[in-house]
């Protein structure tokens, strides 16, 4: 019987859909954080939301051959010690890539129709005509759409803003081919170019060094005016302090945001009061639907290690470990 170990330990709804889905052959252990070091002593498959794991839970790890995220994000993750003891670390497949997308799209519309500042002036008995006249509602028909980073969540927000009349743009460090762009009506800029020529920008982008506040004072003045920024990726992408002014000051019109960078935020952030901001819990990802992708993804991963056959969508910093598999 081959053990995965599951960490940390989710909700009785969600284990249930994981143990439902569990292939014959494999036993599921769960575990809390105290429990985490002695359940790897001899574990080869640590699987969840795996974040940072505790030096003694890596010094138990033995035997481990695979952590494999539930998750899209890994910056948590302490890639020095997974490289050290040569164990790859794997996504999740694009399981959340439908929930972001629609989450993505969502907050755009939210964004441009005024939507939570509407249904608050509603519920303390704003219901006035002439409101309807003054407020600067937007469509998002004829706009210019730019995505930043172009990975499966990205594909998955092209295919759902097809319907909506607009002109789609992406940067991304790894170009796509001429043909592939054409298939997904998309349309090449330089990262500068992008920013500054878009009236949507949206954030799909991994949270590296480099990525780190790539959206600053700079780069936000550059924006057009009224523009809107979408992040559904991770909060420290932005420098927030540089939002707030963009809002209150220009060129900015509006900001969707499922991330911040400090999470749960202060009490006394500075987009709090802004009431051109559309702020939710980083709640995109984990739809009832998605669930089962992610353990189906998990589970099949870990049955290709088993097989002494490379993992899927190792993270790219611990690709270099796959070039002489299997390397126990």
């Amino acid at each position: 019987m081959t053990r995965i170990v599951l960490y940390p330990r989710p909700v009785p709804a969600v284990l249930e859909i994981g143990r439902a889905l569990l292939p014959t052959g494999y036993e599921l252990d769960v575990v809390d954080a105290a429990e985490l070091a002695a359940a790897l002593v001899d574990a080869e498959y640590l699987m969840g939301f795996v974040g940072p794991i505790p030096e003694a839970a890596w010094e138990a790890a033995k035997s481990l051959r695979l952590v494999q995220l539930m998750s899209a994000g890994y910056d948590d993750v302490q890639i020095d010690e997974a490289r050290a003891k040569r164990i790859p670390v794997s996504l999740n497949g694009g399981a959340n890539a439908i929930g972001v997308a629609e989450h993505t799209v969502m907050l755009m519309l939210a964004v441009y129709k005024l939507l939570a500042q509407l249904d608050h002036e509603v519920r303390l008995g704003g219901w006035k005509s002439g409101r309807r006249q003054e407020a600067r509602i937007t469509e998002i028909g004829g706009k210019r759409v730019g995505l930043l980073g172009l990975g499966q969540i990205g594909r998955q927000v092209i295919k759902r803003l097809r319907g909506f009349d607009v002109e789609l743009f992406y940067y991304d460090v790894r170009r796509l081919a001429p043909a592939e762009e054409a298939s997904l009506g998309v349309t090449y800029l330089e990262l500068v170019d992008l920013i500054a020529g878009v009236d949507v920008l949206s954030l799909h982008l991994p949270l590296l060094p480099e990525t780190r506040g790539i959206i600053g004072a700079v780069s936000l003045a550059t924006m057009r005016p009224g523009s809107i920024l979408i992040n559904t990726a991770r909060g420290e992408l932005v420098d927030e302090d540089a939002l707030a002014a963009a809002l209150r000051a220009g060129p900015l019109g509006g900001a969707g945001l499922d991330v911040l960078t400090q999470e749960p935020p202060p009490a006394d952030h500075p987009l709090f009061s802004l009431n051109s901001v559309i702020i939710t819990p980083h709640i995109a990802g984990p739809t009832w639907e998605s669930w089962p992708r992610r353990f189906a993804n998990g589970y099949a991963n870990i049955a290709r290690v088993a097989r002494g056959e490379r993992p899927e969508w190792v993270i790219p910093e611990l690709r270099h470990l796959l070039t002489d598999w299997p390397t126990r």
